[in-house]
């Protein structure tokens, strides 16, 4: 899929090395949750365990997203099934030079369509940090609004959910 600045694939453990500062640079995980990855074996588990078992499994998940203008890997987005929600999460993230350039906006807004065309997927929420300030505009921008607080799994923090106003939670 082709978006104006991105072409949008699904992932292959080839992507492993460009995948690499997405999941081990400080300040891209900053607000994730996440601990910074240190080896190319423990990115090709995360590509096995996430994106790649979320396409056999749902047939969607988050797409490698590739800067037309140059041809590299600068990100992820697109959707997610969160089992213990039962809901579609949007997510997306991006190499600190591309941030401000509206690729989390122009993906996601591309992938949603998709997901809703091609998979039926009606409802869509976004979760985020509430420090991150960025990434709650993005979901703004794609129509989404605060919705109310949350915690994923066991985590101890609660994210802020934000979904399309007047949907309710999935069944």
């Amino acid at each position: 899929m082709r978006t104006t600045n991105l072409d949008l694939r699904p992932f292959t453990l080839d992507d492993a090395e460009a995948y690499w500062p997405l999941v081990s640079l400080p300040n891209v995980l900053r607000y994730t949750g996440e601990e910074p990855q240190t080896s190319l074996d423990a990115v090709r588990q995360i590509l096995l365990t996430r994106p790649l078992r979320d396409y056999s499994v749902h047939g969607f998940g988050r797409m490698a997203c590739i800067e037309r203008a140059t041809g590299r890997l600068v990100g992820f987005s697109g959707l997610k099934y969160l089992e213990d929600l039962r809901e579609v999460d949007i997510g997306y993230r991006f190499l600190p030079d591309c941030w401000g350039k509206g690729y989390a906006t122009e993906s996601a807004r591309a992938l949603m369509q998709v997901g809703a065309a091609e998979h039926g997927i009606e409802r869509v929420i976004g979760l985020v940090e509430p420090q991150n300030i960025a990434s709650a505009r993005v979901l703004g921008k794609l129509g989404l609004a605060f919705a109310c607080k949350v915690r994923v799994d066991d985590s101890v923090a609660e994210l802020d959910l934000y979904a399309r106003p007047g949907t309710g939670p999935s069944s």
